[in-house]
């Protein structure tokens, strides 16, 4: 009788012949217990092992390591003027389940109850007919009152970014936004390439911030 096993399960057939060699053999340096049956083997495999091809020769399997990528950020700004105090600003902007109002491509960030400095969030967009989604775990880093929010990736996509408020007067305020990403150098070309659209993308979605600060606003003090 011939006995293997092939990814956990256990085929077996029988032969003609009668049992007259046994042996060891060893299969990706996991050693399992062989048998020969006339000229027919019969082995054991390991789950790693989809194919005997004979004893071992003595000859040692090179080991293969993964290389890591370097990697490199690139950064994407945009900015613009509110028609809202920077305090105002500020506070709209500190709201981030709010941000999908103005950030289309953001599809939800949920605030963790336990760990409210920390968010998740999703972000999904279309490329060529396809749609594209990707989330990450992120932390509000210590902001400062008024002036700056800023965050950075804790898990998931590797991002980091910052919203500046700059007063120009009691009633109005210039809002920038940096947010950089963290991607293999290789694809700088690539990325260099896409940053145009990129910023274009964040400029529209701070448009919409303005609008709806603005708004905001006025029916408070309305």
């Amino acid at each position: 009788m011939t006995t293997a096993c092939v990814g956990g399960g256990v085929l077996q057939w029988w032969t003609s012949g009668n049992m007259n060699t046994r042996k060891r053999i060893e299969l990706n340096g996991c050693r399992s217990r062989g048998f020969l049956v006339g000229t027919t083997p019969i082995a054991k495999l390991t789950k790693n092992a989809s194919l005997l091809m004979g004893p071992r020769t003595g000859r040692k399997m090179r080991k293969t390591f993964p290389v890591s990528p370097v990697m490199e950020w690139q950064d994407c700004s945009a900015k613009i003027e509110a028609d809202v105090p920077a305090s105002f600003a500020y506070d709209c902007y500190s709201d981030r389940e709010s941000i999908p109002n103005w950030m289309s491509f953001i599809s939800s960030v949920n605030v963790l109850e336990d760990k409210p400095d920390q968010s998740r969030w999703l972000l999904k967009y279309s490329v060529l007919g396809r749609d594209v989604e990707f989330s990450w775990m992120a932390r509000n880093l210590q902001p400062i009152r008024n002036q700056k929010i800023h965050w950075r990736s804790l898990e998931g996509l590797p991002n980091r970014g910052a919203v500046r408020f700059f007063p120009k007067d009691s009633s109005s305020c210039k809002v920038e936004l940096t947010v950089s990403y963290e991607i293999p150098q290789i694809l700088s070309p690539v990325a260099t390439a896409l940053k145009p659209a990129c910023e274009r993308v964040l400029f529209l979605g701070l448009e919409k911030f303005a609008a709806y600060a603005k708004d905001s606003y006025q029916s408070k003090v309305a």
